[in-house]
């Protein structure tokens, strides 16, 4: 058995394999840090459920995004009970943890959003792009009137109510989510080739990605769906890092990487495009005055205003299934 302490909000922080490639360096201040924690304790952190909308009450998020209200630690014991090192990726991957209540190492906050219930542009069937960076997935987001999911919230969103290292439960499991995929060796020449044409070949072959709620298993107890796996997710760290600055990438993609919940990517600088980098976006709920009455409630940092010259992409998008893309599932 081995104990794991995620902390920083993002848990473990481990370096991807995915090449660095021609990026230029990132740019220095990050955002402020967040909410500072309590007094260390070792208590479970109790779960709790999540409050229902009906027809008589409104939801405080537009109808496209779940809404997360919940207690979340920034500082978690977690057990694992079966792991492997990765050699190729150079990371520890947990295959399962113990299932029982979370053992929270600090005072847990609460956590109050919205957050898209799919990948962008967050539509059941639709498909995430990719050979976005982070300044791409910022101006997305805004241009939507949201913003870019803080680290916690989304770390929130796929634990669930009952607070799972996964957002299916305990146990890693590829027929849940799109992961475990076998690799192929990418061409870097080819993927950021100015010609669209070589380019766009070379991203269709490598693509493995599957359309937003295709796998309906690969869902959180919030209604989040591909939170794990699919493709990596830019998020906004809460506290600085030497290579990603104030950026982080979460969920992992559809290979053998770190898909759970609390690891974190912070081996990138914002700059940085690759074939499987994707988003979705969060945004405030609706005032409600009993919860803002509470002194526990977390109130995000301002949306970090970093810039970057030259216009925004948009990203890559497939037309149709590659040649490497998994198979629909079988409909139950």
């Amino acid at each position: 058995m081995v104990l794991l302490t995620a902390s920083g909000c993002g848990g473990q922080t481990e370096l991807s394999s995915a090449p660095e490639g021609p990026v230029p360096k990132p740019a220095a201040p990050a955002p402020p840090p967040s909410a500072t924690p309590g007094d260390a304790s070792s208590e479970p952190l109790a779960s709790e459920p999540q409050k229902t909308d009906n027809a008589e009450t409104s939801s405080p998020c537009p109808d496209d995004m779940a809404f997360v209200d919940t207690s979340y630690c920034p500082n978690v014991e977690l057990e694992c009970v079966d792991q492997e090192f990765n050699k190729a990726n150079k990371i520890v991957i947990c295959n399962k943890f113990k299932p029982g209540p979370q053992k929270c190492k600090t005072k847990p906050r609460r956590q109050r959003f919205c957050i898209d219930r799919y990948e962008y542009p967050n539509k059941a069937g639709g498909h995430p792009p990719v050979m976005v960076d982070w300044y791409d997935a910022l101006a997305m987001c805004k241009s939507k009137g949201k913003r870019l999911c803080w680290e916690s919230e989304w770390v929130s969103a796929c634990e669930g109510p009952d607070k799972l290292p996964f957002p299916y439960g305990y146990k890693r499991d590829p027929k849940a989510c799109n992961i475990d995929n076998p690799w192929y060796t990418p061409d870097l020449d080819k993927i950021y080739s100015t010609d669209p044409k070589t380019q766009d070949a070379e991203l269709f072959r490598l693509d493995q990605s599957v359309s937003s709620g295709e796998m309906s298993r690969c869902v959180s107890g919030f209604g989040v769906h591909d939170l794990t796996g699919n493709v990596d997710e830019w998020v906004n760290a809460e506290k600085t890092y030497e290579k990603s600055g104030w950026a982080g990438l979460k969920g992992g993609a559809w290979g053998h990487v770190r898909n759970a919940c609390r690891p974190m990517t912070v081996s990138h600088p914002p700059e940085f495009t690759y074939y499987f980098i994707s988003f979705r976006c969060c945004a405030d709920a609706a005032p409600d005055p009993a919860a803002e009455q509470d002194p526990k409630l977390w109130t995000p940092p301002k949306q970090p205003e970093h810039r970057k010259p030259g216009a925004f992409g948009k990203g890559w998008t497939p037309k149709s299934r590659g040649p490497h893309q998994p198979s629909p599932p079988k409909q139950q």
